[in-house]
């Protein structure tokens, strides 16, 4: 019996262990910097800079944070955004009050969804892939499934060790028996660690000379620059906002 639990180890490691390196395989090159044209701003805007750090959700959050500072919109702690002035000043503003609905009242992740399927969104998306700052489409995806499946598969090792322990006759020594599980367990985390290094959930966003920009944006702007916060939460998230309200509004929306 302690085999056949063996072998079912050895089966989920090696499966999960291939995938990820098959999907490390297929990961596309760097893409190259690009210069922008003559004649461009010097840097991406707030909204370029929330979408290269963290996408359609990060230009949400930043959009809804703007919009309540001036008081056009309320958040509550809860999670839920209210309008208070219907008229937005940007294109993403009136996207995101669309995505709000008639109502006037939704949730954040529901926001964050709509946001991310209006014609605003896919019109900052194709600019910045245009200008070599944004991949075309996600190049980390497989990668991300194949570590969840080399996730499951260590948690399969494990048990599946716990079985064969239990399974087996009580004067059989164990320690044999755990020493050929060590086997899997070992191949598991040792690829789920490496490819964990390289595994760079930001980068699904931004290529290396967005990444480049992001840099700049970050070091750019002094620490008492009006919109200071708007620029740090684009670039790292809620985690960066002083308000607590703020922060509560939008870490209990599921962020």
């Amino acid at each position: 019996m302690g085999l056949l639990f063996l072998a079912v180890a050895v089966l989920a490691a090696a499966v999960s262990c291939l995938r990820v390196c098959h999907a490390a395989r297929v990961l596309p090159p760097p893409a190259c910097p690009t210069a922008p044209p003559p004649g461009a701003p010097h840097g991406p805007t707030l909204y370029e800079t929330a979408f290269l750090a963290g996408g359609p959700d990060r230009v949400a959050d930043v959009t809804l944070v703007s919009m309540a500072q001036q008081r056009r919109l309320l958040l509550a702690h809860t999670g839920w955004a209210t309008v208070v002035d219907p008229i937005g000043r940007d294109a993403v503003e009136c996207a995101v009050l669309t995505a709000i609905g008639s109502d006037g009242q939704r949730r954040i992740p529901a926001i964050r969804n709509g946001l991310a399927a209006t014609e605003a969104l896919r019109s900052l998306t194709a600019r910045l892939v245009a200008a070599g700052l944004a991949p075309s489409a996600d190049p980390y995806g497989g990668l991300g499934e194949a570590l969840r499946q080399v996730r499951a598969a260590t948690l399969v090792v494990l048990l599946a060790a716990a079985a064969a322990v239990w399974q087996a006759p009580p004067e059989r020594a164990t320690g044999p028996l755990l020493g050929w599980f060590a086997l899997p367990l070992v191949l598991t985390a040792g690829t789920w660690a490496m490819a964990r290094a390289e595994y760079r959930p930001a980068a699904r966003w931004a290529t290396e000379a967005g990444a480049g920009r992001l840099r700049r944006a970050a070091t750019s702007a002094p620490p008492a620059a009006p919109g200071e916060a708007l620029t740090a939460l684009a670039l790292h998230g809620p985690r960066a906002l002083d308000d607590p309200a703020l922060r509560s509004a939008l870490h209990s929306s599921g962020v």
